[in-house]
């Protein structure tokens, strides 16, 4: 049932990521690659939520959690395209590029996934850090 699940949610997954790529938001190609930074980021606040609701609700059935967490966020987001597109900036020595790329991507996905899992838990209200 659990591999059922994760395939399922796999394929949504990577639809949507499909989806969003084919999408022209009128940004420069050779500045960024904002499909993929969009996707992370996205996916990094959807993971965070869900795991924080999950904190929340433990009565979730795995094979959902799962299928969402792993199935569908796991082939939604994509490491192996951000690292790969890292390597091609420097390739061609947009090093600039490839740092703005990589600080937005590790920063953004951190801040974005710890806003995500204080919603998702509930904890938005409370001081995250305290004295």
């Amino acid at each position: 049932m659990k591999y059922l699940a994760v395939g399922i949610g796999g394929v949504i997954g990577s639809i949507l990521r499909f989806s969003i790529s084919s999408i022209h938001f009128g940004l420069p190609a050779d500045l960024l690659p904002f499909d993929t930074l969009l996707v992370n980021l996205i996916g990094s606040y959807i993971l965070g939520f869900l795991t924080g609701l999950y904190t929340r609700f433990p009565n979730i059935p795995s094979y959902i959690q799962i299928s969402v967490g792993t199935g569908l966020i796991g082939s939604f987001t994509t490491f192996s395209t951000f690292s790969t597109d890292i390597v091609q900036l420097i390739l061609d020595q947009n090093y600039l590029q490839a740092c703005i790329y990589f600080l937005v991507s590790f920063i953004g996905g951190l801040a974005l996934a710890l806003v995500g899992f204080l919603f998702g838990s509930g904890r938005q209200r409370k001081k995250v850090f305290s004295k």
